[in-house]
């Protein structure tokens, strides 16, 4: 269970060491946008190394978002990095499903090369990033047993749209990036993967993330990036069940244990029927997965 995922500039000694000891589930060792191309062969070299040092076994799993597989510098990214055994790749801007196939195929060669378990590492797209992609959000089931999760962005979408503003009137998403991230949700439930929420913009109002996260829990995202260590222990929070939440689910299912054969019972006044009990199974299933996290 992947409940936040914290991007870190994959160039920068200070910004990796403070990843580290983030208690983020995830770190994202970015050569993409955080790093200019000047940079990109030092950014190589210093993720490679992050990732060949000593790992703590209750630390953050380490992801590294690549460069698109469009660009020139994705495959070099992939040979240089796959040696130190990432636990998966963050793939941008692809179109469709097909780009995480090709990417499996990349990455099965690398594995054999490497020495790798085979499929060791995992895939999550940023399924929202080109105009193409909207179309495709409902392809990723059965694409490849890697992929792990989906993610959504607001900003290159809007860059790929000609668009100079995601945002509405009152300083919310326009229609487009509502239904970009509705999309992608349903795609990640359609292909029964993790459906991770994008980032929320501003880093310092935390009280306006927690909010924001809550919603977006209850609308059954699962996790969420994070763009700032100080962000981290509120999304971990919104995406955890609290204690009367499970203490709830936990009557729910013993309500309708002590009624065998039935689909409906009664719960404080309420009937509660097989789709409550579907809720308060997969509610206990994430509380058991978030007190182990990370996965």
């Amino acid at each position: 269970m992947l409940r936040s995922m914290l991007f870190v500039p994959g160039d920068s000694e200070r910004k990796l060491a403070k990843g580290a000891l983030s208690s983020a589930d995830a770190l994202i060792l970015d050569l993409e946008d955080s790093v200019s191309a000047d940079r990109t062969a030092i950014a190589r070299t210093m993720v490679r190394a992050f990732l060949d040092a000593p790992r703590a076994p209750a630390g953050p799993r380490l992801w590294v978002r690549i460069n698109p597989l469009s660009s020139p510098a994705a495959l070099p990214d992939l040979a240089a990095l796959v040696g130190g055994a990432p636990d998966g790749i963050m793939l941008p801007k692809p179109d469709s499903a097909s780009d995480i196939v090709l990417l499996d195929h990349y990455l099965t060669a690398l594995e054999q090369r490497e020495g790798l378990v085979p499929g060791h590492i995992r895939i999550i797209p940023v399924a929202t990033e080109t105009a193409r992609s909207m179309f495709a959000l409902g392809g990723y089931a059965g694409s490849s047993r890697r992929l792990a999760g989906l993610t959504w962005g607001a900003e290159d979408l809007s860059t790929a749209l000609g668009a100079s503003t995601n945002q509405d009137a009152s300083g919310g998403y326009a229609f487009t990036y509502q239904l970009a991230r509705s999309l992608c949700l349903a795609g990640a439930r359609a292909a029964e993967v993790q459906p991770i929420d994008t980032l929320y913009v501003d880093f310092r109002d935390l009280d306006g993330l927690a909010r924001d996260s809550r919603l977006s829990r209850q609308l059954g995202f699962a996790g969420r990036i994070a763009i700032h260590p100080d962000q981290v222990a509120t999304v971990n929070a919104a995406y955890s069940p609290d204690d009367d939440e499970i203490a709830y689910a936990r009557r729910v299912v013993e309500a309708f244990a002590a009624a065998p054969g039935t689909g409906v019972v009664g719960l404080d006044g309420r009937m509660v029927d097989m789709p409550h009990l579907k809720q308060a199974k997969r509610l206990l299933s994430l509380a058991a997965a978030c007190a182990g996290a990370p996965e």
